[in-house]
């Protein structure tokens, strides 16, 4: 059977730059940057005091609303950001088959209230051997815990509430591989409709780490920017200074759909998924492989599935997060991957200005790969000031590009050794 056409009808954005698609873009390809101090918690004692935040995000047209007295971050960010993408979709549940509407999100956790339950523990303890005491413990917690605020620390929550506010009774999943969670989501999603098991997908990620024991981890792992000074110009990725990537939050929705189930509807087509690599690099928890094996293989499946050679990409939308090891062998793998041309290839990074969304970041990198392609500008690279001699591409640097873009290679790489690729190009 001939796979079926998978194109995108409706999408979505909060991120730490503004919480629509139309303002985010705007932000982006003005070099604008979401970083900034973190005011979620106190961090004054932490190596990174610094974040990106989303801001001024009205949380009152989801709380209350179906019984949701209380939602995580990353649940708050993926249901506006499915409103906005199912709204510009033009998506009516009257006028579908809701059996063949599904979800494949790439969520990951919303948040943990690390102050309570340090609070609870330090309750709990046993003066006279100096451990807990868990029959304290047990006491202190049905006291003082809400079983939908533990509830709201599992990632499958988000979909559980996509799923119940959309109307969706098709297919539905979550996955969380790390930084590259929401890509291979978009991958997954691209995969049911292509095999004909539905017609239309809300895909994506959202995430929140920005709490005590999420910048501590990556504190740790010394993963992190410490540029604390200057927040705005801590993400420098492939920058020869750079120091580690800034953590950020948010959410981004898109909307897929069979492209004959979206022309029965009338419905505005954005751009076509046409190809999905996915890879492990089977070598370490915190580092890809120093050959870049697991990059250039998903680069290369991704092609082989859009059917397409190395000379129609027209630029790469990079994972660029901003630290020493990714960006290098990153700019490695494309090279190996291109050839001669890879420095011809426009290449860019948007981590440099809205950090890095953990599961969310391959989902907003797509949007604005997607725009791109409408719009024929490329956004740059910001805070590029000093050449890292094994980062020797074009990274479109601080300035955003116009250029003629038909066709998009987009790259997701996560902890653990996740690679994910896309392709994405202009409908015709």
């Amino acid at each position: 059977m001939t796979p079926k056409r998978v194109v995108i009808t409706g999408m979505g954005a909060v991120t730490p730059l503004a919480n629509s698609v139309a303002q985010t873009w705007k932000a982006l390809l003005a070099g604008q940057s979401g970083i900034g101090p973190i005011t979620i918690f106190d961090a004054s004692t932490f190596p990174t005091k610094i974040a990106g935040e989303v801001k001024n995000f009205d949380a009152t047209r989801w709380i209350g609303r179906n019984g949701f007295s209380f939602l995580g971050r990353n649940s708050l960010f993926a249901l506006e950001a499915a409103h906005e993408a199912v709204q510009d979709a033009g998506v009516d549940t009257k006028k579908i088959d809701t059996s063949r509407y599904g979800i494949y999100f790439g969520a990951g956790d919303g948040g943990f209230n690390f102050q309570e339950y340090a609070s609870i523990m330090a309750d709990s303890m046993d003066a006279d051997n100096n451990s807990v005491s868990l029959n304290q413990y047990w006491v202190e917690s049905v006291k003082r815990t809400d079983a939908k605020k533990i509830l709201e620390q599992e990632p499958a929550q988000v979909v559980h509430h996509l799923a119940e506010h959309f109307g969706t009774r098709g297919p539905i999943f979550n996955c969380l591989t790390a930084c590259a969670a929401s890509s291979q989501a978009i991958g997954e999603a691209a995969e049911i409709i292509r095999r004909g098991d539905a017609d239309l997908m809300i895909t994506g990620g959202a995430h929140s780490m920005i709490h005590p024991l999420g910048v501590a981890g990556f504190n740790l792992l010394t993963a992190l920017s410490t540029c604390n000074d200057t927040p705005t110009k801590a993400s420098r990725p492939f920058d020869k200074n750079r120091d580690g990537f800034v953590l950020s939050e948010g959410g981004a929705v898109l909307i897929l759909e069979e492209l004959e189930h979206a022309q029965k509807r009338g419905a505005k087509i954005y751009a076509e998924i046409t190809g999905y690599g996915g890879t492990a690099d089977a070598f370490r928890m915190t580092d890809p492989h120093p050959e870049g094996r697991g990059a250039i293989r998903a680069m290369r499946l991704a092609m082989e599935d859009a059917k397409i050679t190395p000379d129609a990409i027209d630029y790469i939308n990079a994972h660029g997060t901003s630290t020493q090891l990714n960006d290098q062998i990153e700019t490695y793998s494309v090279k190996q991957v291109f050839g001669e041309r890879a420095k011809k290839i426009p290449m860019s990074s948007i981590k440099s200005m809205l950090g890095h969304m953990i599961a969310a970041a391959g989902a907003v990198e797509l949007i604005a790969s997607v725009l791109t392609i409408r719009d024929g500008i490329i956004p740059a690279t910001i805070n590029y000031q000093e050449a890292d001699e094994a980062c020797d591409l074009d990274y479109v640097p601080n300035v955003a590009r116009p250029a003629k873009v038909n066709t998009v290679l987009s790259n997701s790489f996560g902890f653990g050794g996740q690679n994910i690729t896309l392709i994405v190009k202009k409908y015709s």
